[in-house]
């Protein structure tokens, strides 16, 4: 089987980089100011040789296999601006990255077309969405475990990691994590963290060596989708603690991997007995990686998009290089 060529965008770029082991080759469209939404090959990321940089300016001259949507504004005004004919009739898939907003039980999806494939990332969100005539499938997330670090905790306090918290408002538990600094020793690391107190930027290949030292990981988060920061911790061996809503309620198992629980106050009497007990933390973290090695992991994700981009362009569903066993 060939690799395949898939155009997309670059929209977060956690996630992206996880999506190019996926072993095809990814346009990655562009423009000179990097914009939001058009950085392309660019930033902090070891990139691989399958990602391409794609100006905008030269998509009408290339020939892809697929196009993969992951915003709103692309779906809705760039393929008409910045696709041809052409490759505006290609198999298609749109990759969305989180629950409704509007409703949560009754927004109907923008893609509303038989002939295109809505990818969910947890199947809370696809159960909140109104999918409409659209097929759709999961593809829960997929995750490198870190290399050459291991988890420690020998710091007495949380970490939390939420980009731009503090103008992300409630969404993002902004008032929660407020409330529990003041009864718990926190840190917060993200982009914009100093706005909310926190402790600034960690580059994403630097996390997971920073992250592993402290004695568990909490996310204030109320209602966004599965957060990848969780999923990394987990493979780090560290503790989680949260919010029972969205995909978490299912993702954590109480008292094994970590607590989850919708009074904050019951969360905190979980957080002041993780600090108290470095040993019952680290056991709860040895859980949490051993689950998130089974339901995350990127041989896992890899799989499953393959299968996805053969299904819609009609070719091998498993990987280039691997023998079929099915193509049905």
């Amino acid at each position: 089987m060939r690799r395949l060529r898939i155009l997309t965008w670059h929209v977060h770029g956690s996630y992206l980089y996880y999506l190019t082991q996926v072993p095809h080759d990814f346009y990655v469209l562009s423009k000179p100011a990097r914009s939001a939404g058009y950085a392309g090959r660019f930033g902090h990321f070891p990139w691989g040789d399958n990602v391409h940089d794609m100006p905008v300016s030269e998509v009408a001259r290339h020939e892809f296999d697929c196009i993969l949507f992951q915003d709103d504004a692309h779906y809705l005004e760039d393929q008409h601006h910045i696709l041809t004919p052409a490759q505006r009739a290609l198999p298609r898939i749109y990759l969305e990255h989180d629950p409704p907003r509007d409703s949560p039980t009754d927004t109907p999806h923008l893609v509303d077309d038989p002939d295109t494939l809505l990818v969910h990332v947890t199947p809370f969100n696809r159960l909140m969405w109104d999918n409409g005539r659209t097929p759709t499938r999961v593809i829960e997330h997929g995750v490198l475990a870190p290399r050459d670090v291991e988890y420690s905790g020998t710091l007495a306090r949380g970490l939390v990691v939420v980009n731009h918290l503090a103008r992300r408002g409630r969404r993002l538990g902004a008032d929660v994590f407020a409330q529990v600094r003041e009864q718990v020793p926190l840190d917060l690391v993200g982009m914009g963290a100093d706005e909310a107190g926190g402790l600034g930027e960690v580059r994403h290949d630097q996390l997971p060596a920073f992250a592993a030292r402290y004695r568990f990981f909490f996310n204030p988060i109320r209602y966004t989708s599965m957060g990848l920061a969780v999923i990394e911790a987990m493979l780090l061996g560290m503790p989680i603690v949260g919010l029972a809503t969205t995909e978490m309620a299912c993702a954590i198992e109480n008292g094994v991997s970590g607590y989850v629980d919708t009074d904050p106050a019951r969360l905190v009497g979980h957080m002041h007995a993780l600090l108290a007990d470095p040993e019952h933390a680290r056991a709860l973290g040895a859980n949490a990686r051993r689950q998130a090695e089974t339901r995350f992991g990127i041989e896992r994700f890899v799989a499953d998009w393959c299968d996805a981009f053969g299904t819609v362009t009609g070719t091998a569903r498993t990987p280039p290089g691997q023998i079929a066993l099915s193509t049905v």
